[in-house]
């Protein structure tokens, strides 16, 4: 754990700042909503990606990353699968083409969200994979009196929840169901949603005890989420849009089920995402995927390195509006190559080290707008006549730029390779890790090895497999002796 400033962060459920105290240190628990994988991501759903992308860096940064579980899920049953299986595989089996759809989509954002930058989450659950789970909880809310059954569905009876409507500011009388969920004459409330459904011959289903059908949406989040992270954790992010109904609904089911007050601890929501001024809509035209932004010269009659996509998501607040645009996509292009430096000015990611400052900064509300004043003083350091290191400062940019997922290595092609024990210093700082325990844990299995205690050897590795930590045995092409050496796994 770094010595970084106690980090702070906007709980849309409290409306204010609040400093961050994890439920357990050793285990910071942080819940994002995925995509629904019908079509291919736009760039709106891009942003949540690259804003919790960047939370989860700092979280592990303070707390090491084997103590922080990242859980994205991915949705792969929901009604837009079904029509777009039906009309783009109409010749195939229902479960067949769906499988086709979701299969297709969920590999294309897989491609995207690494183009931009963005590290993999500890767990990316699919809904289908927890339907059990789901009947299972149902199953809790109807015997709790929290949902009914009726015309063939399942349903949440809002009525039954007190102080539901707290993280929207709604009133419950003031409530109009949310999207996927009809108001009828079946419903006891408005608000009331749907918990299961049943299905018709063309629409996919599972078993349960209200007949075969399928889930509705939020209580998919509340499953996974709890199958992870447990009933109660630390941080649940996602869009300023999913605040109502879906997280509103979330909350409602998980605390109903489970008995708790509250379901995550700190709740984030990143702001809306309009495109060239306009909002985005698919049914206008208005808007374009990933996809074409990294492929295709559809918007600015170019193609855009992924990593100037996530610096302009970056250049605005995460709780801010975006009027995403070809000028801002050019200042971040700009940006960026006069923070990478030109020939000897682009230093080495792995000489350098990621400032403190830099982190103090990330730290009170992922506040990048002053990291980026931060990085334009380094950049005039770099240049300066009074600077007696100046390649120090090109490190240290670079190393900047690696940490926030705004460089890789190939932008840093033909820098010297750095002595194993600084290689090895630097891959613990980044990972969080504590470089002088792993070593004294390599020389005590060492020593196990040579008195033949074998059963202790194994024990430290496998201590340190699980804290992502490979060791690699070999020996010295010159004594002959024994070596172990170590990376990362991930």
């Amino acid at each position: 754990m770094t010595n970084t400033p106690q980090l702070k962060f906007y709980n849309t459920l409290s409306r204010q700042k609040e400093i961050f105290q994890p439920i357990d240190p050793r285990n910071v628990r942080l819940y994002v909503c995925g995509p629904t994988v019908y079509d291919f991501a736009h760039i709106g759903n891009a942003r949540p990606v690259i804003v919790f992308d960047i939370l989860y860096r700092l979280l592990s940064h303070k707390y090491g990353k084997d103590h922080v579980t990242y859980v994205r899920n991915i949705t792969d049953v929901d009604d837009k699968i079904n029509a777009r299986a039906l009309r783009d595989f109409p010749q195939l089996p229902l479960n067949d083409a769906i499988a086709k759809v979701t299969e297709k989509t969920t590999r294309q954002f897989h491609k995207d969200v690494k183009a931009l930058g963005c590290l993999e989450p500890t767990y990316e659950p699919k809904a289908t994979e927890h339907i059990d789970g789901m009947i299972a909880m149902i199953e809790t809310l109807i015997e709790k009196g929290n949902a009914y059954t009726a015309k063939n569905e399942v349903l949440f009876d809002v009525s039954s929840m007190p102080g539901y409507g707290e993280l929207s500011n709604r009133k419950l009388a003031d409530q109009q169901a949310g999207a996927r969920v009809a108001i009828s004459s079946h419903k006891k409330n408005p608000g009331d949603f749907v918990l299961w459904k049943l299905s018709s011959d063309d629409e996919p289903g599972w078993p349960s005890p209200w007949g075969t059908g399928r889930p509705g949406w939020h209580i998919e989040c509340s499953v996974m989420s709890k199958h992870h992270l447990g009933q109660v954790f630390d941080i649940h992010g996602g869009g300023l849009d999913l605040i109502f109904p879906h997280h509103e609904n979330e909350i409602a089911q998980s605390r109903c089920a489970h008995g708790e007050k509250k379901m995550a601890n700190i709740w984030m929501h990143n702001g809306f995402l309009q495109l060239e001024g306009k909002k985005m809509s698919k049914s206008d035209g208005n808007f374009i995927t990933i996809r074409e932004l990294l492929e295709t010269d559809k918007f600015g009659g170019r193609k855009w390195p992924g990593e100037v996509l996530k610096l302009a998501m970056l250049m605005t607040h995460y709780r801010e509006p975006i009027d995403f645009s070809v000028s801002r996509l050019e200042e971040a292009l700009a940006t960026r190559e006069s923070w990478l430096g030109e020939g000897a000015q682009r230093g080495n990611p792995r000489e350098g080290e990621m400032p403190e400052v830099i982190i103090d900064a990330l730290s009170d509300d992922l506040n990048f707008n002053k990291c980026k004043t931060l990085i334009a003083e380094m950049v005039k350091w770099r240049k300066s006549p009074d600077n007696d290191n100046p390649q120090k400062t090109a490190n240290d940019l670079a190393a900047i730029l690696v940490w926030f997922g705004l460089a890789g290595d190939e932008d840093f092609a033909g820098t010297k390779p750095l002595p194993q024990a600084q290689r090895d210093s630097l891959k613990a700082q980044q990972a969080g890790l504590d470089l002088k325990e792993i070593e004294a844990q390599i020389s005590t299995r060492l020593a196990h090895i040579a008195n033949q205690d074998w059963a202790a050897a194994d024990a430290i590795r496998q201590e340190l497999s699980e804290a992502n930590v490979q060791l690699k045995d070999g020996k010295d092409a010159t004594s002959g002796e024994r070596t172990t050496t170590w990376e990362l796994k991930s």
